[in-house]
């Protein structure tokens, strides 16, 4: 009766062992932020770059659309969407709203300096908090929202010619 017992016990362990190892093959490990679409965004506080002023989301709702971008002097990828952005900045309908990422002041005015600034706003996340409340986990990233702040693209990565046209068609 011991011996019953004890086998019992030990299939139950193995077979509760095996069950929850397969229900974590099953899961996805992918960290995936694309299904942000369609929600909104609830509390925006970026820091200035130039200035100690507060960009929250009371100025976003002013806008028809705003783009906010993560971006990084150091980032070489940035680099490549910069052509992009600044097309985009003649855009009437479209703010965009840059968000410099773990980045030193100089070296993000020195780029800015360089290549053109785009950013009707140029705001700051120096520890990287703010960017993971926008679900960003590496730059660049960008975030189209209308002026109800809901999110209406979210692209991954750097800006290329394809999300150009769709950010163009979209706000049209």
């Amino acid at each position: 009766m011991k011996k019953k017992i004890i086998k019992s016990i030990i299939l139950l362990t193995i077979s509760f062992i095996l069950g929850i190892f397969f229900i974590g093959l099953n899961k996805s490990s992918t960290y995936n932020t694309k299904d942000l679409i369609g929600s909104k965004i609830s509390k925006i506080q970026l820091i200035q770059l130039s200035e100690n002023k507060i960009i929250t989301e009371k100025e976003l709702k002013n806008n028809d659309f705003t783009l906010i971008n993560f971006w990084a002097s150091w980032c070489g990828p940035c680099r490549d969407e910069h052509p992009y952005l600044l097309k985009l900045s003649n855009e009437t309908k479209l703010k965009l709203l840059g968000v410099n990422f773990k980045d030193n002041k100089k070296n993000a005015k020195q780029f800015l300096d360089n290549l053109g600034n785009p950013y009707d706003y140029i705001t700051t996340d120096n520890s990287g908090k703010q960017s993971i409340n926008f679900g960003v986990y590496g730059i660049p990233e960008s975030i189209l929202i209308d002026k109800d702040l809901i999110i209406i693209k979210k692209i991954i990565g750097p800006i290329n010619k394809k999300d150009f046209e769709s950010i163009k068609k979209t706000i049209e």
